[in-house]
């Protein structure tokens, strides 16, 4: 069917030509909301990082680990949407994300223990608070994967899934490159100011 004779449909018509069409464009409107919120608190964390107290962290390895398991779940995710599997596959990417969420807060149990708290040191708190955020993020997907479990799965519905896992992944890969590689000297010779 050409788009001419579609668009000289009636709006239901339409709708049912594109299924979760509305969706998608919310889903789009929400990644460009988090990414402004992630984009300005990473402005504030390189902006004070020359004069942060407890700079740097050393990252524990469960943050690698976490890396790791988002990849994984990012792929199987992808892989479900382009094989139309909403069964093994769909199932392996939601628990690929459970399984990154507990690795998070294994790490912010390590950090704990070295006495890295969200009170009491910036960086530290600059680091909760991202890490937070993003997890927050991921716990809402995980409630989109169980809506789009119980609605059988559709073909539409694991695309969706798998644009937000490979956008959680983008920001979590963003997030973890600053927190653990970013100086204050790179800052410099990238706003062009190093000496």
């Amino acid at each position: 069917m050409s788009s001419s004779v579609a668009m000289n449909l009636p709006l239901q018509q339409r709708q049912r030509l594109a299924p979760g069409a509305a969706a998608s464009i919310a889903l789009w409107f929400f990644m460009a909301v988090a990414t402004s919120l992630f984009s300005l608190f990473l402005v504030a964390y390189v902006m004070r990082l020359d004069g942060l107290e407890g700079y740097p962290l050393a990252l524990p390895w469960q943050f690698w680990l976490s890396t790791g398991l988002l990849v994984a779940g990012s792929a199987a995710l992808e892989l479900a949407w382009r094989r139309n599997d909403a069964g093994l596959l769909s199932v392996l990417g939601g628990a690929l994300a459970l399984g990154f969420v507990l690795s998070q807060l294994w790490g912010w149990q390590v950090l704990s223990g070295r006495l890295v708290l969200p009170v009491g040191n910036p960086a530290g708190s600059f680091l909760y608070l991202l890490t937070a955020m993003h997890g927050l993020h991921v716990v809402g997907g995980l409630g989109g994967w169980w809506v789009a479990r119980r609605a059988g799965g559709e073909a539409w519905r694991l695309r969706l899934l798998a644009r937000y896992w490979h956008f959680l992944l983008g920001v979590w890969l963003v997030l973890f490159g600053v927190l653990g590689w970013m100086t204050p000297e790179l800052v410099r010779v990238i706003c062009g100011v190093a000496r």
